[in-house]
């Protein structure tokens, strides 16, 4: 691709096509609310609150006029039929796009435990989706090898549409590993997971727990995170895609849009998504 045909692809484009998770805890269906319509809204599915609140928040973002993608993740799926019955649920609410995972469930609830099984379940029957996600790791898994992540997701991207990354703070990690996997033939377009802006404090001890220890690490270490740690000041995700668009081409490696982790901070995810469309990349 020309350098004239990467310039079609900015920062400022990835911002636009961004998409805004929010956790199905009490009080999500106000702030997704306030999300706004023309930005997808995409909810969680954990093992502490189980497919049903998943799907009762995509009917109320739904509600509000909000294209959804709902998670879905392999762990906490029973049985065929019950997977079945989710998509039917998901189509009745005009829902055309589904991410699935594999899950944080230590244990599966029934007879899928990896994201790869319902993928290929889903292939064995009229879905009705027009789209399908699934994740990827730019720092590797704590329990699973890296060979055996990329082995997985070139196994997985004949079932799937485009890839989303786990969070990450890191320039060059994530510019690295795109490099790699598509050297290793993984095609699937990405979009690439970030922390929305939130307090650098709750930031650092979230991020911590859901296992990305060493982006944070490398967060910590980044001129005046220590100062902004002390003052109570926000992260905002805006220098790490100017660092990732200076590393790497996002046409030439197909990145097509930004994925926000919200932590449910909607208020000031939508502010900085407004404040951050439009903004000039500089030298």
């Amino acid at each position: 691709m020309t350098q004239s045909a990467d310039r079609t692809i900015t920062v400022d484009d990835i911002v636009r096509n961004a998409s805004v998770e929010i956790i199905p805890l009490k009080g999500a269906e106000e702030k997704a609310a306030v999300v706004p319509a023309d930005t997808t809204v995409t909810v969680t599915c954990s093992p502490k609150f189980g497919l049903l609140r998943t799907l009762n928040h995509v009917a109320a973002a739904r509600r509000s006029g909000h294209r959804v993608v709902p998670h879905l993740a392999a762990r906490m799926v029973e049985e065929r039929q019950d997977l079945r019955n989710f998509v039917r649920r998901i189509n009745d609410l005009g829902v055309d796009e589904l991410f699935v995972i594999g899950g944080d469930g230590e244990e599966p609830v029934g007879r899928f435990s990896e994201a790869a099984e319902i993928l290929q379940e889903l292939g064995e029957f009229d879905h009705g989706l027009s789209k399908i996600g699934i994740g990827c790791y730019p720092e590797g898994h704590p329990k699973i090898s890296d060979d055996v992540l990329f082995d997985a997701l070139v196994r997985k991207q004949q079932y799937a549409d485009y890839m989303v990354s786990q969070l990450c703070f890191d320039a060059s990690a994530m510019a690295g590993w795109l490099q790699s996997a598509r050297d290793r033939g993984v095609t699937l377009p990405l979009r690439i997971g970030v922390a929305a802006p939130l307090q650098v404090r709750k930031l650092i001890e979230l991020s911590v727990k859901i296992g990305v220890g060493r982006s944070v690490r490398f967060l910590s270490k980044q001129h005046g995170m220590v100062g902004n740690l002390l003052l109570g000041r926000a992260y905002e995700p805006m220098d790490l895609l100017i660092a990732i668009h200076k590393k790497i081409s996002f046409a030439d490696l197909s990145i097509e849009g930004l994925h926000l982790f919200s932590f449910n901070q909607v208020d000031t995810t939508v502010d900085w998504l407004s404040r951050a469309s439009g903004v000039e990349e500089t030298g």
